[in-house]
């Protein structure tokens, strides 16, 4: 399938803004740059209540934003963790489709602006993640929120960490996850597929982007062979939460969110996975920039719902 119009009209729109990659700046001037790239899709959809919080953590109090829509509690929740290379992004980079799939759900959304790296090198952002998700649990009254109606989800590497909650999850016996949606997800940050090769350039997320972030987040290579950084490399995926894999056509991640699908279904997991094929990395909370996230966001909203059913 050919790149999408409005994909490649973003992607010629940073080329000629100029500027390095953001892998080339500080990390600080990074974090900046990504901001400033999600704050110019503008105005932003109301919903019935936005409140920023802060929970206990293992690494010190763990800022959330929960999301409550218009209607009348318990209403269900998704736990969602921002992607960003667990490097860059925030609360703010991923507002506009916290507030769309609260609306469309219509269900409770618990946003975590988990600890980042270097500061905060692996396992701190898969902590925070873990923590914060049997945190909405057990607060589930507090929050006006069903718990046995509980997902969790995220985008690159918070789909990595929604992945990995998956799995504690289903280890621990609770919080009972009903569906875990998974964004273009990272799932082996120790392999490069050849997706990789085949994409390295060219479509925002490059591999030399991947290995950066990769860098950022493990204390040493061997942390790459621990399934909480790459969840791909659990021993059994047997009984773990139905998922949504969402991948991208011309993304590094393809190949990789491909092959998670498919353990995860070889293991008896139900597992619907949608391919967008002319779409690049990160696509999704970009839908005021690129339509089809929009799209995507109407397909996500459409599982949670049969989730919570």
């Amino acid at each position: 399938m050919p790149l999408d119009p409005k994909a490649r009209e973003f992607l010629d729109q940073l080329e000629a803004a100029g500027g390095p990659p953001l892998t080339d700046l500080p990390v600080a001037t990074a974090r900046l740059a990504i901001d400033a790239l999600f704050a110019s899709q503008g105005e932003v959809e109301p919903v019935a209540r936005v409140e920023d919080r802060r929970i206990p953590g293992p690494g010190g109090e763990i800022p959330i934003r929960v999301y409550t829509p218009e209607g009348k509690a318990p209403f269900p929740v998704l736990v969602f963790i921002h992607g960003g290379g667990w490097v860059l992004c925030s609360l703010d980079s991923h507002d506009p489709p916290c507030r769309a799939l609260a609306n469309a759900v219509p269900c409770v959304v618990v946003s975590v602006d988990y600890r980042l790296a270097p500061e905060h090198k692996f396992p701190a952002s898969a902590d925070d993640a873990w923590t914060a998700t049997k945190w909405v649990a057990a607060h589930a009254a507090e929050l006006g929120v069903d718990a046995a109606k509980l997902a969790v989800g995220g985008d690159s590497a918070g789909g990595n960490l929604a992945a990995v909650v998956a799995l504690q999850a289903r280890d621990a016996g609770a919080p009972k996850i009903g569906l875990q949606v998974l964004l273009y997800p990272v799932t082996d940050v120790g392999a490069e597929t050849q997706s990789y090769r085949d994409l390295a350039d060219g479509y925002m997320l490059t591999r030399e982007g991947m290995r950066w972030f990769i860098a950022h987040y493990l204390g040493k290579p061997q942390d790459a062979e621990d399934w909480r950084a790459s969840p791909a490399r659990a021993k059994s995926f047997a009984g773990v939460a139905p998922a949504l894999v969402i991948t991208a056509g011309y993304d590094p991640l393809r190949d990789e969110g491909d092959a998670y699908a498919q353990k995860l279904r070889a293991a008896g997991v139900n597992v619907d996975q949608v391919s967008f094929g002319g779409m690049i990395h990160g696509f999704v909370p970009m839908g005021k920039l690129i339509e089809t996230g929009n799209r995507a966001v109407t397909l996500i909203a459409g599982s949670l719902r049969h989730a919570f059913r």
